[in-house]
C-alpha cells in the first residue's frame, strides 16, 4: 500500500514543486553544494541521488531519463562524465545534510545539501580562517624592517635637533660676555669724569682769594 507517500507540498502545485526540484537538483550536480532549508533539503535529496545513479549507469536510455527531468543537457553531461563515474563503487548514500541553523528574518531551518566527497563545511572554514591568520602573520613580518627603518630616521633628527639648540645656547651665553666687556669701559668713563667736575669748583673758589 502507498499510504503516506505524496510527500511535502511545499506551498506549490504539481508543476511548479517538479521545477524546483529539477533546480535544486541540478544545481547540487553542477555546484555540489547548495544551501537551502532543512524541507526543501530532504525532499530533494532522493531525486538527486537517483539522477547519480543514472549517471552511474551510463547507458542512453538513462541519460535520456536525465535529460527530461534535468532539462539540461550541460547538466546531463557533467553528471554522466563526472559524478557518475565517481561514485561507480558507492552503492548509494551519495549526498548529505549538514544544519547550520535558522536564517535570520523568518527563522527557517537552513542548511547545505552537498556531495559526501566535498570537505566538510566547518572544517573548510577553519582552514579559511588559518590560511588568513599565517597571511596576515608574513605581512606583518615583512613590514617590520621597514618600519625600524622609518623609526630610526626620525631619532637622528631628533638628535640633530637636539644639537642645534645646544650650540645656540652656548652662542648666547658667549654673546652676552662679550657685551659686558664693552659695556665696562663706557661705565668707566663717567667715573674718571667727576673729578674734573669737582676740580673746577674748587679753582673757581682760589681765585678769589688770591685777589683779596
Amino acid at each position: 500500500m502507498r499510504h503516506q507517500r505524496t510527500g511535502k507540498k511545499l506551498g506549490r502545485d504539481s508543476a511548479h514543486r517538479r521545477a524546483l526540484y529539477a533546480n535544486l537538483a541540478s544545481n547540487l550536480i553542477e555546484h555540489e553544494r547548495i544551501k537551502t532549508t532543512i524541507t526543501k533539503a530532504k525532499a530533494v535529496k532522493p531525486i538527486a541521488e537517483q539522477m547519480i545513479t543514472l549517471g552511474r549507469r551510463g547507458d542512453m536510455h538513462a541519460r535520456r531519463q536525465a535529460v527530461a527531468f534535468l532539462r539540461s543537457k550541460d547538466i546531463v553531461h557533467k553528471l554522466f562524465d563526472e559524478i557518475g563515474p565517481r561514485y561507480a563503487d558507492r552503492p548509494g548514500g551519495y549526498s548529505r545534510i549538514v544544519r547550520i541553523g535558522p536564517r535570520q528574518g523568518d527563522a527557517a531551518e537552513m542548511c547545505y545539501l552537498e556531495l559526501v566527497d566535498t570537505p566538510l563545511v566547518f572544517k573548510t572554514k577553519l582552514e579559511d580562517v588559518e590560511e588568513r591568520e599565517a597571511a596576515l602573520a608574513e605581512e606583518v613580518e615583512s613590514d617590520e624592517p621597514e618600519a625600524e627603518a622609518d623609526d630610526a630616521e626620525p631619532e637622528a633628527e631628533a638628535e640633530s635637533a637636539v644639537e642645534a639648540p645646544a650650540a645656540d645656547e652656548a652662542e648666547a651665553d658667549d654673546e652676552p660676555s662679550a657685551e659686558a666687556e664693552t659695556a665696562e669701559p663706557e661705565a668707566a668713563e663717567p667715573e674718571a669724569a667727576e673729578p674734573e667736575a669737582s676740580a673746577e669748583p674748587e679753582a673757581e673758589g682760589d681765585a678769589p682769594a688770591k685777589d683779596a
